[in-house]
Formats: C-alpha cells, sequence, structure tokens
C-alpha cells in the first residue's frame, strides 16, 4: 500500500506539470496573439526577419538544450537550404511552397550526412566535426556557379503560395512566414515533449545508463541531428522567399554563433528562449547598424552582461523567479 507522503508527492507532481501545461499554453496563445498584430505594430519585414531566426536558434536549442550537442556549423543547413531554396525558384521555376520544401529536404540531407559523421565523436570533437564540415559547405558555395558566388542568388522571384496568396504583398508574405513560423515551432515543443524526446534527455544525463537500457543513442542523435537540420532549413528557406536574396553570410561560421548566441541569450533549454534571444540580436543588427563595425563590439558587451545579470537567459531566468516553465 502506498504511503500517505508518496500519494501527496505523486499529487503536486500532477498539480505541477498541469501548471506547467497551462503556463504554455498561454505562452503560445500569447505568440499567437503578437504574430496576429505584429505587422501592425512593426515592420513585416522585421518581424519575418526575427521569425525566420528564430526558427534556426530554435533548432541549435533543440540540439544542445535537450539532446546536450554542441553544433558550430548550423548555419549550413540554414545557408543551403536557401541556396536550393532560390535556385529552385528562380532558375526551376518551382512555387514557392516547392522551393521551400525543397531547401528544407536539402538541409535534411545534408544534416544526416554531417550527423553521422559528428555523432561518432562527443564533446568538443563533435562540435568542431561540425564547424569543419559547416566551412566546407561555406567554401563551396563561395565557388561554386551555381550559387553565384560573392554575390549570391538575387531577385528570387516570391510567386503565389499554393497559386492562390500574392506574395509580393509584405503582408500577404507575413502571414504565410507566421504560420510556417508557428507551425515549426508546434513540432519543435512536439518532439521535446513526445516519448522520443524523453529519451534524449536520458541520454544526454546519462549516455552510458541510457545504452544500458537499451536505447540506441547514436540513432536518436542522428535522427535528432537531422530534425534540427530540418527546422533551420525550414528557417533558411523563408529567408531566402522574404529577402529575395541567397547570401555567403547565411552559410558564414558567424551565423552558427549568432544563432548560439540567441539560445543563451534567450534562455537554453526553454521554449520560447529562442524567439526572444532572436528578437534581441536581429534589433541589434536593424537599430544599430548605423555604428558599423562597433555592432560586434556592442553585441558582445551585451552578451557579457546578459549572461551576468540572466544566467538562465531572459526566460530562463524569468521562468525560475516565477517558478513556472517557459
Amino acid at each position: 500500500m502506498a504511503s500517505a507522503n508518496q500519494i501527496a508527492q505523486v499529487g503536486d507532481e500532477i498539480s505541477a506539470n498541469s501548471d506547467a501545461s497551462n503556463t504554455e499554453k498561454w505562452g503560445f496563445l500569447a505568440l499567437a496573439a503578437i504574430l496576429v498584430v505584429g505587422p501592425f505594430i512593426l515592420s513585416p519585414v522585421f518581424m519575418m526577419q526575427v521569425m525566420c531566426f528564430a526558427l534556426l536558434a530554435c533548432s541549435v536549442n533543440l540540439l544542445l538544450g535537450y539532446g546536450g550537442l554542441l553544433s558550430f556549423g548550423h548555419a549550413a543547413f540554414f545557408g543551403s537550404a536557401g541556396y536550393v531554396c532560390a535556385y529552385s525558384a528562380k532558375v526551376w521555376g518551382f512555387p514557392p511552397e516547392v522551393a521551400i520544401l525543397a531547401g528544407t529536404i536539402a538541409a535534411v540531407i545534408l544534416g544526416l550526412l554531417i550527423g553521422s559523421l559528428a555523432i561518432r565523436r562527443q564533446g568538443i570533437y563533435f562540435s568542431m566535426i561540425t564547424l569543419a564540415s559547416a566551412q566546407l559547405v561555406y567554401f563551396v558555395s563561395l565557388r561554386s556557379s551555381a550559387t553565384g558566388g560573392e554575390d549570391g542568388l538575387q531577385a528570387i522571384p516570391r510567386g503565389y503560395f499554393l497559386g492562390i496568396v500574392d506574395l509580393r504583398s509584405d503582408l500577404s508574405l507575413y502571414y504565410v512566414v507566421a504560420v510556417v513560423f508557428f507551425a515549426g515551432y508546434l513540432l519543435s515543443y512536439r518532439i521535446i515533449h513526445s516519448p522520443f524526446g524523453q529519451a534524449l534527455q536520458a541520454i544526454r544525463a546519462d549516455e552510458r545508463r541510457a545504452t544500458s537500457l537499451g536505447y540506441k543513442a547514436d540513432r536518436y542523435k542522428l535522427l535528432l541531428f537531422a530534425l534540427s537540420a530540418f527546422i533551420a532549413g525550414l528557417g533558411g528557406s523563408m529567408k531566402a522567399i522574404v529577402f529575395q536574396l541567397a547570401s555567403l553570410t547565411d552559410v558564414h561560421w558567424s551565423t552558427s554563433g549568432e544563432a548560439l548566441f540567441m539560445v543563451l541569450i534567450g534562455g537554453m533549454g526553454t521554449i520560447f528562449g529562442p524567439v526572444v534571444g532572436a528578437a534581441v540580436m536581429v534589433s541589434m543588427h536593424n537599430y544599430f547598424a548605423s555604428l558599423g563595425e562597433w555592432v560586434t563590439v556592442l553585441q558582445g558587451v551585451i552578451f557579457v552582461l546578459a549572461v551576468l545579470v540572466f544566467r538562465a537567459g531572459v526566460i530562463g531566468s524569468l521562468a525560475k523567479r516565477l517558478r513556472i516553465r517557459l
């Protein structure tokens, strides 16, 4: 027979999970409301840029925050998806939804290739393999005529989404991007809270013990890597359509670094942290652009202060203070 204390403990756990679920539900409702009214308050292009980079940050957070895998090469998936999407739309004449799908699939394939090599090592060796692979993608993009070299692929046609929605209008494009972004975020949430996500967290906590219980750790890591590449590729493909441009900046190592900064500023291992981190980084790029090279210095100062003041990130620290899960 269970004791009264055990019954009370189980009851507390059920209550805590219910409260966390309600908090997350309200968080998603708030995010949806912001997406609906956002273009009437801020520039639609700015909001779309935040959403594209939020998906990139979300992919890094999924890999690092829940899988314990630090990647320095996610710009490879983000940028290569943008190139494939842009090339598909401009050269092959694919409609935007097919071009976005093509770019995302290309990112997944690249993720499987890089991931199959990287998961053979752990720790810093894993990170260095991802960085080296991303640099290889960068130099291929630089030298290839298909990518336009230093000029990139420009004047990408937006076309009609599903043959109905005219994406030449920023407002129409905004809501298409918002729907895709929200769907990608819900996918990430579902991955985290699925049995697969729970197994990943067990592997991150103690891989040897998880392996002894029958979990094939390498397979879980590879699948997580591919899913992470999928979300990053989705963001990169949409960015190419939004700005009608695919450039070397998106495959450069600095983009991977900025994605990591977004995660750390927002809160690693949190649901809404990547969105906050992306909003902070994109805002600095847009509103401090007049400072030229000093933008990098200012970003470094803000990042250091954010880490010192909000050690768990903005959302992570807020969640701890309010004793809720975000």
